[in-house]
């Protein structure tokens, strides 16, 4: 099996890229949010138990979340590869799904990551705004509405969340950085990280992160 790790800030357009990769590659895209929320809606053992630390507003525990992430990779979709959203987040977590995949006889082939200036993602997190109505979202650098202010699904009036101003953004992004870095630092003394230059245009980005995971994967890609 194909694994690869999407490595990335908040704001380093990893999700983008993740399912750009999976369609170009044809393997499966997996991000922990989406295995968290359907786990939970479908009442899975796993699911429910996640649910408790979720409802109460607590992280889950790394093993449950490597064991949810393992039942995920159990699927028939992801049986030719997959390509991880989300986690590993910590040290701790790239070792535990290390071993994890080592008793199936499986590995991480590449970590790639997304590298974009802390400034710059601070630039991008915070110029996001969503209507008051529904919570369209809109971004002063990638997509304003047509009239200033104003939503364009339904006319109401464009607000920006206290967790997207500047202050608040630099904030949470000193603590995720920090672990981010620790992963980053965990796959470049294993020599599968792959770094990328993730502060330019989407598809310029694409092409590189294609072009390096297939360079990894080999003939096979």
């Amino acid at each position: 099996m194909k694994i690869l790790v999407l490595l990335g800030g908040p704001g380093a357009g990893k999700g983008t890229q993740a399912q750009m990769l999976a369609a170009d590659l044809g393997i499966a895209h997996v991000a922990t949010g989406d295995i968290f929320r359907a786990a939970a809606r479908d009442g899975t053992p796993l699911g429910l138990e996640a649910r408790t630390y979720m409802e109460r507003g607590e992280l889950v525990p790394d093993g449950l979340t490597t064991a949810m992430l393992l039942e995920r990779l159990a699927r028939p979709d992801a049986a030719a590869g997959v390509i991880l959203d989300g986690f590993p987040r910590t040290r701790a977590q790239a070792e535990a799904l290390d071993a994890a995949l080592a008793e199936r006889d499986a590995g991480v082939s590449a970590a790639i990551s997304l590298d974009v200036p802390t400034e710059r993602l601070v630039e991008r997190l915070s110029g996001r705004y969503i209507c008051a109505a529904a919570g369209h979202s809109y971004n002063v650098a990638t997509r304003q509405p047509r009239v200033a202010g104003i939503c364009d699904e339904d006319g109401s009036g464009l607000i920006q969340r206290e967790d997207d101003k500047p202050a608040t953004v630099r904030a949470r992004l000193a603590a995720q950085m920090e672990s981010l870095d620790e992963v980053a630092g965990y796959y470049r003394e294993r020599g599968i990280l792959v770094a990328i230059d993730g502060y330019r245009s989407i598809d310029e980005v694409a092409v590189d992160v294609s072009a390096k995971a297939r360079a990894r994967l080999g003939a096979d890609a």
